[in-house]
Parts: structure tokens; sequence; C-alpha cells
């Protein structure tokens, strides 16, 4: 990891790494991935306006959030079958994260347990829902989440409908995965890989909901019952719900109009996550740095507002707390570590941008991430 300097680094690694059916899963968007590129684009437009003649020597990127203080004003944003890219990639996350005092939101289609994740990071993990087609499925995972402690429940509201993936729909990637003779052809050009694919018996079974599928399923198996739960029809009752079942700090991640921010409050949310889901759901959504101000303006100034979306360094997290945002969330790029080098691969992640950040402020001036006032290191939009 030494000669890692950058999250691109990481990047170009896992693409070495992983075959390309794969890598383009993690990679793409849908549609022309104008959302995508349009995240990434808004978020490095954003210029700032240094003050000199300080000192800058005592600096800190600390940050509260819900009552906790974290060494970074960042988290890790949920990645869905991260196990099916490096083993075990759930809990690599989820202790990069405690390392570094940082959390960690496991994906509601992870590989790896709720249990097994909470045992890895008991104080650092959230757990992101998707509701499931059944009811007491849905109950029940949230009770799961509730027992093994999990500090937050994240109800992500933004995939009402599949996405159209055209990279996944011209390499035929689906969920689970199968050996076809493309996959195994670019398999063998990726040897680490696959050796590791295969000594952990192939695809690996999603744990969560294992205890749902009919008793004795395989992997395969397991995964298409989840698939049968994909996609079902939510609502503000539903949020209601949740609101009831849950004993502890209720986000809600996906949100993009103001009006639905304001819902979100007023039914009880301790926090909104502003999100297009990555670019991954539509090419035509408005890039959520943009509306940052927006989504303040209907939630006031002291709610909780947190991004994702296009983060891939540090001068992005400081750009989007400055334009208004409490507290940011990269997915892509822990995840660019974690499959190319494991734990080292991820904490190296996490290092970078905590590196980049500590630079931007000290270039511009600016000594604490808990000051209200972060707008004035921003040129006005």
């Amino acid at each position: 990891m030494k000669s890692i300097i950058t999250v691109d680094d990481l990047r170009h690694r896992a693409k070495k790494h992983l075959p390309r059916i794969l890598f383009d899963w993690i990679e793409g968007g849908a549609g022309d991935e104008a959302a995508l590129r349009d995240n990434e684009d808004a978020i490095s437009r954003v210029r700032f306006l240094p003050r000199y003649m300080i000192d800058v020597t005592q600096r800190s990127q600390s940050k509260t959030l819900f009552g906790r203080t974290y060494d970074s004003p960042f988290g890790i944003a949920p990645t869905g079958y991260a196990g099916v890219f490096r083993p075990r990639a759930d809990t690599i996350l989820a202790g990069a994260a405690k390392r570094a005092n940082l959390p960690f939101i496991l994906s509601g289609t992870s590989v790896d347990s709720i249990e097994t994740v909470m045992e890895a990071a008991p104080e650092h993990a959230w757990y992101q829902l998707y509701g499931a087609a059944d009811p007491q499925i849905t109950t029940d995972m949230i009770r799961r989440a509730d027992r093994a402690g999990c500090a937050a429940l994240v109800i992500t509201i933004d995939i009402p409908v599949a996405a159209r993936r055209e990279r996944d729909l011209r390499n035929g990637f689906a969920i689970p995965l199968a050996l076809t003779p493309r996959l195994l052809l670019d398999g063998m050009m990726h040897p680490a890989w696959a050796v590791r694919y295969l000594a952990n018996g192939g695809m690996p079974v999603m744990e969560n909901w294992r205890p749902y599928a009919p008793s004795g399923a395989n992997a395969m198996q397991v995964a298409q019952f989840a698939n049968t739960h994909s996609y079902c029809v939510q609502t503000w009752d539903h949020l209601k719900l949740f609101r009831d079942l849950w004993p502890r700090k209720l986000v809600v991640k996906g949100v993009s109009h103001p009006e639905d921010a304001a819902i979100a409050v007023e039914l009880g949310a301790d926090g909104i996550i502003a999100s297009n889901h990555g670019g991954r759901q539509s090419d035509r959504l408005a890039a959520i740095p943009d509306l940052i101000p927006l989504l303040r303006d209907a939630v006031g100034a002291k709610f909780p507002l947190m991004i994702d979306g296009g983060i891939r360094r540090g001068t992005d997290v400081l750009a989007a707390l400055c334009l208004g945002a409490d507290f940011v969330f990269a997915g892509r790029a822990p995840l660019y570590g974690a499959v190319a080098g494991g734990e080292k691969g991820a904490d190296r992640a996490l290092e970078i941008l905590r590196d980049e950040l500590d630079a931007i402020m000290g270039q511009i001036g600016c000594l604490s991430l808990e000051s209200t006032d972060l707008q004035r290191f921003v040129l006005a939009r």
C-alpha cells in the first residue's frame, strides 16, 4: 500500500484485480451515467476562498453526529454484494471504520450478517434497511438490528423500481453470479480473485437472508429468494411503522426533493442522507451537491443533513461541508480499497481521504469542522 497515493490508485488496482463484469458493476451507473458524472463534477466545481495569516498548526477534523464525536466528518456508505468482490468485505470495511473511528453503514444486500458485522465494529455500524415484500421479514430484520446494537437504522427510499444499468445488461451481470463461460474466462485472467472466490466456496451466502429462505437453501437459492423481495412498494406509512419499531436514531437515505426532506423530518427521522444512489438508479437525477442548499432550507439549520455520491477526495468532503452538509459518506472509494488490498486497502482509502482533508484545511485556514460558518470558505454559487 505504500505506493498508493490516491483513491484513483486504489481504483486502478481494484480494476486489475476483478473480472470486468464485477468491476463494471461497482463502477457503473444507470443509462448514460450522467448522474454519476454529475455528482463528481458538481463537487469538483466548488472553489475555496482561503484565509491567510492564521496559525494553522492546530486543526481538527473531528465532527459530532448524533451525540458521538468521530475522528473525521465522513463515513463508509453501503455498497451491496461487497463480499462477492472480496471475501468478508463487509466485515473488512466495518473494521476499517472502527480503527478510524468513523461510522459504517452495512448494506441491505450485504453478504456478511448484521450480527457478524456488529461483532467487528460494535459502536460504529449502522444498518441499511431495504423493505422486504413480506412485512414480517422487514420487522424481523429491524429487531435483529436492534438486538445487535446498531447505532442507527438507515431507511433507503430511492429504489422504487429496478434500474437500467447498461453495463450490467451488456455484461449479463446478475446476482446470484452464474459461472458462465465468459465469467470463467475472465476469472482465468484475474487469478487472484478467482482463487479467493473458489477457495471460499464460490458464490457466498447472503447471510442476512439465510434465515428467511427455504430450509437447506444454497447460496444461489438464498440470493434468488432475496431477489423476490426487491423493489417492493414503500410509502410514508412504512416510514411511520419503522419509526415506531426502531428505538434509536433513524435516518432516511435517498432524499433529493426538499418536500420529501420536510416529510421525513415531520415523521420523526433523526437525519437524512441526500443521495441519488450514486447515479445508479437514473441518469437524469439532479447532482446531490447542487441540492444541499435547497435541502438545508427544507430541514432547518440544526437538523443532521448528510450526503453521499461523488466523494473521491478529502477536498470533496470539505466542499460538501462548506455547502451546508453536516456529514459525508463515501461508497466506492473505501470499496476500491477493500477490493484492492483487503484490510490494508480499506485502511489506506480512509487514510488518504483523511490526509487530503487535513491538507486542504491547512491550506485555507480552516481550523475546525464544528464551525457553523464554513460557507465563508467557498465562492458563492
